[in-house]
């Protein structure tokens, strides 16, 4: 198999990496971290204009009909930059689940928004002391005449401060407070962030990224919020995290290899008893490791790619994502806690980028499910 992007592949990273370098330096990013917002209108609207929110979705919705596999390259600049921007939520939850999921009306309303930049979604989905259940158990949303009506809370919800519509996972069966049976009893509901009864909770991660807890009390929606069929989100659920999980792989791909290439200069250019420290055997072999280890993390972000992309076989497809998940969990702890301790202590400072590279993988490890969590999903699937 032929694991080369294809031209179109090639030139899209490429591009997205010079835009990137000219407007998205450190110093650049670091104010956009210190901004109100958190968020750069300028650099979402280069997104939208490279076509990066539009990749994924449908050619009769206005997209390319792209796949994760087209994706590798983007999200492996966005990790090689830090991004802060909420891009991979968008791609991943905002024009998939729409894309799946949604009316024509629904489709023809919002997708628009997304493709050229004016619209941002975010997706509600953990709650509180549920770490990395997908299925919904403590939000509800009950019918109301021809409508809903939603209670409940949501945690984390990474992009929520600067979203216009909010895309959230209700139980709308069985008992209040208990998982839904089997694959049902889970909804989609599309809600604006200004609805009456809705509150953000606003916060900063450890990487710089804005989230925010999310708390529904009597939000009330009419029949056309609802996205997809009642009951039966779950498995569209678990594909959109999966070709997330999928994404944030490339992702990290990209950061650890920033990471990398920083180290190695760093041990070219420092000097110690007269000599650079990169003459040092010891120090060489480290640097080995990391390189290796990135490059067996690059295979099975690759594998994951394809392996969403090929469809067909849930329990296949999460097998596959759940190895790469795993691998790439272990390999973004060594190549950031080893770039940092080769820069010595001022690789913790704020004036390096190599310390933001260290939180950004520390946050991806942890995302859409931790090594554990993932080493017991491969174990039960296979």
């Amino acid at each position: 198999m032929n694991f080369d992007p294809t031209d179109e592949q090639q030139q899209l990273a490429d591009s997205l990496r010079k835009v990137l370098a000219h407007d998205y330096g450190f110093d650049q990013r670091r104010a956009i971290i210190d901004s109100p917002t958190g968020v750069s209108e300028s650099a979402w609207a280069t997104f939208a204009e490279l076509g990066l929110t539009a990749i994924a979705l449908p050619e009769a919705d206005g997209g390319f009909g792209g796949g994760a596999i087209d994706l590798l390259g983007p999200m492996q600049a966005c990790g090689e930059a830090l991004v802060v921007e909420p891009l991979l939520d968008n791609i991943a939850f905002g024009g998939r689940l729409l894309a799946r999921a949604g009316s024509a009306a629904q489709r023809a309303a919002l997708l628009p928004g997304l493709i050229d930049g004016t619209r941002r979604f975010a997706f509600a989905v953990l709650e509180p002391g549920r770490r990395y259940e997908l299925a919904p158990a403590t939000t509800t949303a009950r019918p109301e005449g021809a409508g809903w009506v939603l209670d409940g809370e949501k945690v984390v919800v990474i992009g929520a401060p600067s979203a216009h519509t909010l895309i959230v996972s209700a139980r709308t069966d069985g008992a209040p407070g208990q998982a839904p049976r089997s694959t049902t009893g889970s909804s989609l509901f599309l809600v604006d962030t200004r609805s009456e009864g809705l509150r953000l909770n606003p916060c900063r991660t450890v990487d710089g990224q804005r989230a925010a807890g999310v708390r529904l009390a009597g939000v009330r929606l009419g029949a056309d919020a609802l996205l997809g069929a009642r009951d039966g989100a779950l498995p569209l659920i678990e594909e959109a995290v999966d070709f997330a999980t999928a994404l944030i792989c490339a992702e990290a791909i990209g950061a650890m290899q920033s990471a990398n290439d920083a180290t190695l200069e760093y041990l070219k250019t420092r000097r110690q008893f007269g000599v650079p420290i990169g003459s040092f055997q010891v120090l060489q072999h480290r640097m080995v490791e990391m390189a290796i280890t990135c490059e067996q993390a690059r295979s099975m972000a690759i594998l994951a790619a394809s392996r969403v992309d090929a469809g067909g076989d849930a329990a296949a497809r999460q097998r596959a994502v759940s190895a790469a998940k795993v691998k790439i969990a272990d390999a973004a702890r060594l190549v950031s806690q080893e770039s940092v301790q080769l820069h010595g202590g001022m690789g913790m400072t704020e004036e390096l980028k190599v310390s933001h590279t260290f939180r950004r993988l520390t946050m991806i490890a942890q995302r859409f499910g931790d090594a554990d969590h993932h080493l017991e999903r491969y174990a039960a699937l296979a």
